[in-house]
């Protein structure tokens, strides 16, 4: 039987990797063969994983310390992947932030902080792990996007993250249009709210269980690993002519 997800020899690079839905994927692509590079800011929790992965699944894991709304450092990580892999076949722009609170108290802080991580930063990554793929005319970019990026919510009020995200989505077709004569694709992820270590107390109250229930087709929150596999066939060399598309995974809500 083939396995059209067999990543084995291929470097990932996923960025906020560190815990939640980042971790998750590593996790998922090193379990395909690939070897990692998990970026994130707290060293600590990188290296723990990093040590994890490898001994779990026997694959090379390279944590690189990288805040990726500074450019330098960004360049710093790609020359160390490079040294160490020669090569960046999948970049996963998972790292991000949200903003809430009610639009007009939001202060321009706030609002400049989440377009900073959410937006700029996935460029960042994209232009400079890009132009080793560009040279390689080969590559699969991933953006974590959201179903906000696609809808608005009268849930809680997360203006700054509707626009970062949905800067995140039209990001993600322009990319797509000009990198695609580079052998590049480059897709979307749009979650809704999935269980992690940060949100299970949150998901499991009482007003969020009432709005799933309310809200969401399935009924239900995202459990672990339901991401996974959206994110490995975007990542699969298989996925010769996907490019362009924002795939929301979020049991159905944006559709009602």
């Amino acid at each position: 039987m083939n396995n059209y997800f067999n990543l084995s020899g291929q470097v990932a690079v996923i960025t906020g990797a560190s815990v939640g839905l980042g971790l998750q994927m590593a996790k998922a692509f090193a379990r395909q063969g690939a070897n990692l590079v998990l970026l994130a800011r707290r060293q600590n929790l990188l290296e723990q994983n990093a040590k994890a992965i490898a001994e779990e699944f026997g694959v090379e894991v390279l944590p690189v310390v990288c805040d990726i709304t500074v450019t330098e450092q960004v360049k710093q990580a790609v020359e160390r992947v490079i040294a160490r892999f020669g090569r960046i076949d999948i970049l996963v722009n998972n790292a991000g932030t949200g903003a809430v609170g009610p639009a007009e108290e939001v202060s321009d802080e706030q609002f400049r902080h989440e377009m900073e991580i959410d937006l700029f930063g996935t460029f960042v990554c994209s232009r400079e792990f890009g132009k080793r793929m560009i040279e390689a005319r080969y590559g699969r970019i991933i953006n974590i996007a959201s179903m906000y990026g696609l809808v608005g919510n009268m849930i809680i009020g997360s203006a700054p993250y509707h626009a970062a995200k949905g800067g995140v989505v039209n990001f993600t077709r322009a990319l797509a249009g000009e990198w695609g004569k580079y052998g590049i694709t480059v897709n979307s992820i749009c979650p809704g709210y999935f269980y992690t270590d940060l949100t299970t107390a949150t998901l499991d109250s009482d007003f969020f269980q009432d709005v799933a229930k309310r809200n969401i087709p399935l009924g239900r929150y995202g459990r672990e690993g339901e991401l996974d596999t959206c994110a490995l066939f975007l990542a699969s060399p298989q996925s010769t002519y996907v490019t362009g598309q924002n795939i929301a995974i979020d049991g159905g809500y944006t559709c009602v």
